[in-house]
């Protein structure tokens, strides 16, 4: 079993004829994912990488029963793209488009909640599941089928995690990139609620960084839970006032910093990596038996 992108899911790619779409088509497809078109309004009849490209999302729904969709579309178009993925009914969206207004965003998030919908982003890596397949850019040469869900704010924090614990022999269940923006469509506990009722997922691991306070809102739900979790926070030597990479990676005012994230999670129970290296070494030390493949 893996959490959000499962066998069930018939994937599209909205901006499929674009560089990055048409790239990371061609990765997908390599990674094992279940690809069955792509998007590009204009563009109706084209194929990349062997798939149909259809000018609208509701023709992939009535012609290949799509319900999910990953968007490489430019910020310009994008939230359009994710509406009209809505409107067709699909059941899960990645946007992986960054530098889209926090007002789209969050108009996104209302429609998706209209719908019943999940959506995962923006300005994220996407999601990862090994031996299923990938919605986004996460490459799957650093994963392996596992039982540690993984979530993270940062993409690239997030690939290194990974190829950390794959190098250490654990392999993954799901690999979640929620995204960078203050204001995410999924946040970190949509996605520990997810891990904590994934019977095959055995332990979470949470990658955060300074800014915004969804760190102390995950440390709470932790609370709660019976699986154990681990985490690193990067930021720590971060000057106040000074965007780090992400819109939401700033401190102000000395809130949002990596410390105070850091004795949120220690007091609900997680244990904090100094390094990403040092993830894997917790949980050889904490937990190997139950995180092993």
């Amino acid at each position: 079993m893996a959490v959000l992108l499962t066998p069930d899911k018939r994937i599209i790619i909205q901006g499929i004829t674009g560089t990055a779409g048409s790239a990371q088509a061609r990765w997908a497809l390599e990674a094992g994912t279940n690809l069955v078109a792509g998007v590009t309004p204009g563009k109706g009849g084209q194929t990349v990488e062997g798939l149909p490209v259809y000018n609208t999302v509701r023709e992939t729904v009535d012609r290949h029963g799509a319900n999910a969709s990953v968007i490489f579309v430019p910020a310009a178009h994008a939230p359009r793209a994710a509406h009209e993925a809505l409107d067709a009914g699909l059941a899960l969206v990645v946007i992986i488009t960054e530098n889209i207004p926090v007002k789209d965003t969050l108009a996104i998030r209302a429609h998706a909640a209209q719908t019943g919908a999940i959506v995962v982003g923006p300005n994220c890596p996407g999601l990862l599941t090994p031996g299923v397949g990938k919605m986004g850019i996460i490459p799957h040469n650093i994963t392996r089928r596992g039982r540690v869900g993984l979530v993270s704010r940062s993409g690239t924090l997030a690939f290194e995690v990974c190829a950390d614990l794959t190098a250490a022999g654990f392999g993954q269940s799901t690999v979640v990139g929620i995204g960078g923006d203050p204001v995410p469509c999924t946040s970190f506990v949509d996605v520990l609620r997810l891990f904590e009722a994934d019977p095959e997922t055995d332990l979470v691991v949470l990658v955060g960084e300074i800014g915004g306070s969804a760190e102390e809102e995950a440390a709470e739900y932790i609370r709660t839970m019976k699986k154990p979790v681990y985490a690193y926070i990067t930021g720590r030597s971060a000057p106040p006032g000074k965007k780090m990479g992400h819109a939401g990676a700033i401190v102000r005012g000395g809130a949002g910093t990596a410390q105070g994230k850091i004795a949120a999670l220690e007091a609900a129970g997680v244990r904090v990596a100094d390094t990403p290296a040092g993830v894997p070494q917790l949980i050889r030390k904490f937990n190997a038996k139950t995180a092993a493949s």
